[in-house]
């Protein structure tokens, strides 16, 4: 795909200079540039492996004449232009417009216009399939589902009944929307139910048998969300699980059943958020979170990597740690730690001196 530097600047809405009419089929860093590609080089130490003659995007207050190129494209905002670029340059999964023979769809689905369906995809009963839809092979979408204009869904996703797909939405390879929830219930109150009225201590001890609460809820995924390569999310119990607009979750994170999720979240690789919780607006969870069940978590909190978060959080709260707490009270936290051998050793000596002083009197 070759697209001009002028048409590039303009798509990425940035200013251009020297020869606009220069055709570019690539990005790639600057040692690793050929002729037909614009380098990436938007700090000075970047831009020492600039080859004279070539294209590069540099940052506001660099010059391009300095490093001897014949065309550049400034960016004020280095990662917002890197998004910009590679959306221009990405050719997308090669799914064949139409709908594949090999595929499998029950007569009484809905297709828009312009749909692409590939090999082996699997479709229930009374599905919609939205406008320009793309769907790659071995796909299953069960019955009753809602997918909304433009989605993508690549390869392997499953989708179970009755679940509702925004516009835009992408789903990529081997996620699972739709699952049943992970609940259970005893007879008799369950040893954890005990330990939690308990906070702990152990009464009765005997044999019980787990019992299956069906999902009976569905999954409702709001328009331009994303979910990663072997992600899944629970179908509610009674009400749907939800996922807001514009969120975006990473591979393998896990979301339970009757999690509602804001709009905007950002949920990094393996997190998991258990069940009947609420993610507010603009979270972001990185890798490796955990959030326990039946809590709520405001909007704009940002939680640092591996942090485990047991209880309410406010929003706009910075936290990090397990369990996880403002992050200036963590780093306090930790300064105290590392300064605990140090302390040991004075204590030690103090105890050493007390001794000596009450032997010699």
């Amino acid at each position: 795909m070759k697209v001009t530097i002028r048409d590039l600047a303009h798509a990425l809405d940035a200013r251009a200079w020297g020869d606009l009419e220069r055709s570019v089929t690539g990005a790639a860093e600057p040692g690793a540039a050929g002729p037909d590609q614009i380098a990436l080089a938007m700090s000075p130490r970047y831009a020492e492996k600039l080859s004279p003659g070539g294209a590069a995007i540099l940052a506001e207050g660099m010059d391009p004449e300095a490093y001897g190129l014949a065309a550049a494209i400034f960016a004020p905002r280095p990662r917002l232009v890197m998004a910009g670029l590679t959306r221009s340059f990405d050719p997308g999964p090669d799914i064949a417009p139409g709908i594949h023979p090999t595929a499998i769809i029950d007569p009484s689905t809905q297709i828009g216009a312009h749909a692409s369906i590939g090999p082996f995809v699997v479709i229930g009963a009374d599905v919609q399939i939205g406008a320009r839809a793309r769907i790659a092979s071995h796909v299953s979408i069960g019955r009753g589902c809602v997918i909304g204009d433009d989605a993508l869904i690549l390869n392997g996703a499953r989708v179970q009944h009755d679940c509702r797909i925004g516009d835009r939405v992408i789903l990529h390879p081997n996620a699972i929307i739709g699952a049943d929830g992970f609940s259970f219930v005893t007879a008799e109150e369950s040893g954890v139910e005990e330990i939690r009225r308990t906070l702990g201590k152990r009464e009765v001890m005997r044999a019980q048998s787990w019992e299956r609460i069906h999902s009976l809820g569905a999954v409702e995924i709001g328009d331009d969300v994303e979910i990663g390569a072997n992600a899944t999310v629970d179908r509610g119990t009674v009400r749907a699980t939800r996922i807001g607009a514009g969120s975006k979750l990473d591979n393998l994170v896990h979301i339970g059943h009757n999690v509602i999720v804001g709009a905007d979240c950002l949920i990094c690789g393996q997190v998991g958020i258990a069940g009947s919780s609420v993610i507010g607006d603009r979270v972001v969870l990185a890798g490796q979170c955990g959030v326990s069940d039946n809590i709520t978590v405001g909007d704009d909190v940002i939680a640092g990597g591996a942090s485990k978060i047991f209880s309410r959080v406010p929003a706009g709260r910075v936290v990090l740690g397990n369990p996880a707490v403002e992050m200036r009270t963590r780093m306090e936290m930790d300064r105290a730690s590392r300064r605990l051998p140090r302390l040991a050793d004075k204590l030690a000596k103090l105890q050493k001196a007390v001794t000596e002083l009450a032997e010699r009197s």
